[in-house]
């Protein structure tokens, strides 16, 4: 007879829970984003994520198949929130510069509250690869939604609307770089207003006084 209770997997942990109200699955993703962003990704091998955890390297593969499906889930989780953001917006039908500013306030908000940053492995050899083929696909989504607003805000006042939607994006990911070199930021909420007050001056939109907030 079997018992109505799910037993768990592999042996029980080594040591305190990294995360005491989070899930197994959640707790993996958290200690291989702290081992990627601080040791770097080739460095960090499945067995080190688990004995992190405190599981067995088994455990492990019962949530995930592979190290790349872990960076992948963590890469996703970067602009998977901005994307769906940035429908909202749509939806809202805001004025294109207001909805610039609240989508620009919003993702740099997401990529600044992320208990690791992950976004400085952007950059890596392995993200062109198959393995991370939806983070590329959600990533450029999220540029083009940039751009959209952009040529909507400029109203014909700059050049190339392109350049500039993606000249607000990288202004926006400028933010990891700063997070990696000023590992403490003084005010977070402070910085998400100033980038996306530089990200109006980009499109030639100025000073919008109802937006400072």
């Amino acid at each position: 007879m079997t018992s109505s209770t799910s037993a768990p997997v592999g042996r029980p942990r080594s040591g305190a829970r990294r995360l005491p109200t989070a899930t197994a699955r959640e707790e993996i993703l958290d200690a291989a984003a702290e081992l990627f962003a601080q040791r770097g990704y080739a460095a960090t091998s499945t067995r080190l994520i688990a004995e992190t955890v405190g599981i067995r390297q088994a455990s492990l593969y019962y949530h995930f198949a592979n190290k790349e499906q872990i960076l992948a889930e963590l890469l996703e989780a970067t602009v998977r929130p901005s994307l769906a953001y940035a429908g909202e917006l749509a939806v809202k039908e805001l004025e294109p510069v207001a909805a610039l500013h609240d989508l620009v306030k919003y993702d740099v908000g997401v990529l600044l509250g992320a208990r690791w940053n992950i976004g400085i492995l952007y950059a890596l050899p392995e993200v062109a690869s198959e393995p991370f083929a939806r983070f590329r696909r959600e990533r450029e989504q999220l540029r083009l939604a940039y751009r959209r607003l952009a040529a909507a805000a400029t109203a014909d006042t700059v050049e190339d609307p392109d350049t500039t939607g993606d000249l607000v994006f990288g202004l926006v990911e400028s933010v990891i770089g700063m997070r990696r070199d000023l590992p403490v930021l003084s005010s977070p909420a402070k910085l998400q207003r100033s980038v996306a007050a530089a990200a109006l001056r980009l499109v030639g939109a100025g000073k919008q006084p109802e937006l400072l907030g």
